[in-house]
């Protein structure tokens, strides 16, 4: 039987253009049975993405490009990304070190979890300030937004651009993400009106009150956690762990959170698929559960009156 493991080298030699490597890519994260899921939903859009990546083009669209032959050094390039993909299991963002939320891009590596969050999606969808708005009509009302469990700090980045008046606060317990998080607003020229604190949820913000607050924090059940696929064991596990049933810091959080939320403020907050959990533990609260296009019941919204 021939041996089907790619042959990287003969693939730099012999491939010439995008599409040929586009193809080989394919081919060989399927072969791979490569798992996804940090930002990308299929092989053909993780190949698509690492290989636009490499190349520094716009990983927006790579139809333009199909067709363009490549230098040696960008055959050995790609070869190289699409070897290290397979052979580590490396979730692509960390590879490239980048990773994009609605077209905003972010430094990535292993101290962070790659940004994927719904949050994300949400913000940019009309919920604050859109024609139907259900949650804050007018962004330029609201003057202190705090991203709990920041991370990379792109939920807090995302916030200062649909919040133009708002200074940011940002928290989180790794001072490895945080480290993170003060690269990216750095790179996004935010050192002004976001301000990183480290600590555990709230503990660092004594006397502070916010308008919102926006939480993506750790929901993933322990047996979850055992049972990830090499993917998902290169990010941080206590950016993934909550206790044995996933909602050991969202409890947290909902216990605390009126106590920081200025009058007429809420909590946007991703639990995962924890919706019926929380709502057992939590009957006496009502609960506003928002969907996305690839979500459904991940994402609630809860004012401060509603807290209390």
């Amino acid at each position: 039987m021939p041996d089907s493991r790619p042959d990287f080298s003969a693939a730099a030699d012999q491939l010439s253009s995008v599409r040929d490597f586009l193809r080989f890519a394919l081919s060989s994260f399927r072969a791979a049975r490569i798992v996804h899921g940090h930002g990308t939903s299929s092989a053909l859009d993780e190949a698509a993405f690492l290989i636009l990546e490499t190349l520094n083009l716009p990983v927006d669209d790579i139809n333009p490009w199909l067709d363009a032959r490549l230098l040696e050094n960008e055959r050995n390039a790609i070869a190289e990304i699409i070897r290290r993909r397979i052979e580590t299991r490396m979730p692509a963002a960390y590879l490239v070190n980048r990773a994009y939320i609605h077209g905003i891009p972010f430094h990535v590596d292993e101290r962070v979890i790659v940004p994927r969050s719904y949050l994300g999606e949400l913000m940019f969808s009309g919920i604050f300030g859109g024609e139907e708005a259900p949650l804050i009509a007018d962004p330029d009302n609201v003057g202190s937004v705090l991203d709990l469990c920041t991370g990379s700090g792109c939920l807090a980045i995302i916030a200062a651009g649909i919040f133009p008046g708002a200074e940011i606060d940002a928290t989180d317990l790794s001072a490895d993400a945080l480290d993170v998080a003060r690269i990216n607003v750095g790179e996004h020229g935010l050192e002004e009106r976001i301000s990183i604190f480290q600590g555990d949820l709230f503990e660092p913000l004594e006397g502070r009150s916010y308008d919102l607050i926006i939480a993506n924090p750790p929901y993933v059940p322990g047996g979850e956690v055992q049972a990830f696929p090499p993917e998902y064991g290169h990010e941080p596990v206590m950016a993934h762990l909550a206790g044995d049933d996933g909602l050991d810091i969202v409890r947290r959080i909902l216990d605390q959170a009126a106590d920081f939320l200025n009058p007429g403020g809420g909590l946007l907050c991703e639990v995962g698929t924890g919706r019926e959990r929380l709502v057992d533990a939590y009957p006496h609260l009502d609960f506003l559960w928002l969907d996305t296009e690839e979500s459904e019941g991940e994402v609630f919204w809860i004012t401060r009156e509603d807290m209390t």
